[in-house]
């Protein structure tokens, strides 16, 4: 059933869950929650929740690359983690698009150059689905791989992006929404989009950008760009958050070595 969010929206300017237009969900991790694995993470954008461990870099097996490491994405959604309790195969095209998707992008962040002929691979467990499926995986591996000590130049940050839509679209302005659930994905358009910090006087460096919608490009009815700019800024305000986490850990750590 739609939710009607382009009513509720322009009436309160709030969404269904309460939340402004550029406000993220609650989001809470930690690092090192599997200590039988070289780096892991347990991640939640409100009710999604992600497990992720990272092994490696160990030997490659089969195909290798002389000059780089490997990157190696399994992802398993648990059939309790969306209320229709479907289980969904590793076969699944979704999923093996998201694995791939999750692999370049990392391949193309991390310093492999460091670990020629080897593999690191990321394993990804979702506990519970409520949209950005995408951007919590990046997330969770980001983190992990920050726990298993991975050399990568900054933090990997991904948000989602929406926008409200109306049978007439022109006669409306861009109206962009940051951080979609799933209900909320289901009936506007969006995309997912990852960013990882520019080095000093250089702005932030666009790593992912999915987007599986029709929506419009350029005039005065410009919705991309708006969905883009508020993504670019929400990566920031994820990007933050991580790094808190970081620091919190690496204080806890040294604290536990004294």
């Amino acid at each position: 059933m739609p939710l009607d969010t382009l009513s509720t929206y322009s009436q309160t300017l709030l969404r269904q869950d309460g939340r402004r237009w550029n406000e993220v969900r609650r989001f809470t991790a930690s690092i090192s929650t599997q200590p039988s694995s070289d780096g892991s993470s347990l991640l939640t954008m409100g009710n999604t929740m992600v497990l992720c461990t990272v092994t490696g870099p160990r030997e490659g097996r089969g195909q290798r690359d002389n000059n780089n490491a490997i990157i190696e994405t399994e992802l398993n959604v648990a059939a309790f983690a969306q209320m229709d309790r479907r289980k969904r195969s590793r076969l699944d095209k979704r999923i093996q698009e998201l694995q791939t998707t999750i692999s370049h992008a990392f391949q193309s962040h991390l310093f492999t150059h460091l670990y020629p002929r080897s593999a690191i691979s990321i394993s990804l467990h979702v506990l519970s689905l409520d949209g950005a499926l995408l951007v919590a995986c990046l997330n969770a591996a980001s983190l992990a791989l920050v726990d298993a000590g991975i050399p990568m130049p900054s933090i990997l940050a991904a948000i989602s992006s929406g926008n409200i839509t109306s049978p007439d679209e022109s006669s409306l302005k861009p109206e962009p929404l940051l951080d979609l659930n799933n209900a909320e994905e289901l009936e506007l358009p969006f995309l997912s989009l990852a960013t990882v910090a520019g080095q000093q006087g250089e702005e932030d460096k666009v790593s992912v950008l999915i987007m599986e919608s029709r929506v419009a490009i350029g005039g005065s009815n410009a919705k991309v760009e708006s969905m883009l700019a508020t993504a670019v800024d929400g990566c920031k305000q994820v990007r933050k958050i991580m790094e808190d986490v970081i620091r919190k850990h690496g204080a806890k750590v040294m604290q536990s070595r004294h």
